[in-house]
C-alpha cells in the first residue's frame, strides 16, 4: 500500500497530539477539597481512593487517518511499577506508516512522559482545575472542568460522576493547549471503571485535527490482569468488559 506523503514535522506533531491524550487524565489521584464536601466536585476531591501504583494490562489500539485512508491495529502488554512504564508489542497489522508513526510512537511517548515524572500535571485536582457544577441526568452528575493554565496535559471540558459524586465515570473535552501550530484541535473521551475497588481507565477515544493530515482518530482499550500487585477478580474482569461495551455505544 502506498504510504502518504506528509512532512516530517506534521508526522511528529500527530504523534504528540495523540500521545498526550493517553496520559491526559490517566492519573486519577485527587486533591484535598476546601471546606465541606457538599457538591459533587467537592465530594470527588475529598475521596481517598487507593492510588494506582502498579498494573499489568493488555492494550488494544487502533488508529486511522481519514485523509490518507490509512489505518492500523496494535496489541501490547503494558506494565507500570516502581521501575516505570514499559510495554511489549504482541501483534500488529495494517499500514506501516500508522503503526510506526502513530501507534508505536504513542507508546514510546507515553513511556517518556510517565517515566519523566509528568503525571501530576494531568491529575484532576484543585491545583490543576477550577470546578463548577453542570447539569446531570440518568443517575449521573456533571462537573465542568476549567484548567488553571494552558497545558497539553489538561482538558477543557467536563467530568461525569456517579449520582453521589464520588465515582469518576468519564472525562471528555479538548486539550486546553494545542501541542503545536500544526495541530488545531484534539478532542478526547476517557472512560473509567472501578475494578476491585480501584478506579482505572478502561478506554480512550481521541480525534486530532492536524494540518495537511486532516482528522486522525485513535481508540485504546485496556484489559487489566493485575492492579497494585493483586490479580483482577473474575467479577472485575467481567465489569471492565461491560464498561468497554457501554463506551462503544
Amino acid at each position: 500500500m502506498q504510504q502518504p506523503r506528509v512532512g516530517t514535522r506534521t508526522r511528529m506533531n500527530l504523534q504528540w497530539a495523540l500521545g498526550f491524550t493517553l496520559l491526559m487524565t490517566a492519573a486519577t489521584g485527587v486533591g484535598a477539597a476546601e471546606g465541606p464536601a457538599s457538591g459533587p466536585a467537592e465530594r470527588f476531591l475529598a475521596a481517598r481512593d487507593e492510588p494506582v501504583t502498579q498494573y499489568r494490562a493488555y492494550r488494544r489500539m487502533h488508529s486511522r487517518s481519514e485523509r490518507f485512508n490509512q489505518e492500523a491495529w496494535l496489541e501490547a502488554w503494558t506494565e507500570l511499577d516502581r521501575n516505570g512504564f514499559r510495554y511489549t508489542i504482541v501483534s500488529e497489522k495494517g499500514s506501516d506508516y500508522v503503526r510506526n508513526k502513530v501507534l508505536k510512537a504513542v507508546l514510546k511517548r507515553e513511556q517518556e512522559l510517565v517515566n519523566g515524572g509528568d503525571c501530576s500535571r494531568s491529575e484532576i485536582t484543585a491545583d490543576n482545575y477550577h470546578f463548577s457544577a453542570g447539569p446531570g441526568s440518568d443517575g449521573e452528575r456533571q462537573v465542568i472542568l476549567k484548567p488553571k493554565r494552558k497545558d497539553v496535559l489538561l482538558v477543557d471540558g467536563r467530568m461525569i460522576l456517579s449520582q453521589d459524586g464520588t465515582d469518576l465515570l468519564r472525562v471528555e473535552g479538548r486539550l486546553s493547549k494545542n501541542p503545536s501550530f500544526w495541530t488545531s484541535l484534539v478532542n478526547v473521551i476517557r472512560h473509567y471503571a472501578r475494578l476491585d475497588g480501584i478506579r482505572v481507565p478502561v478506554s480512550t477515544e481521541s480525534v486530532a485535527k492536524v494540518k495537511l493530515a486532516g482528522l486522525s482518530k485513535l481508540e485504546v482499550h485496556y484489559e487489566y490482569e493485575t492492579i497494585n500487585g493483586r490479580p483482577v477478580s473474575a467479577a472485575a474482569a467481567a465489569s471492565q468488559v461491560a464498561a468497554r461495551q457501554i463506551a462503544a455505544r
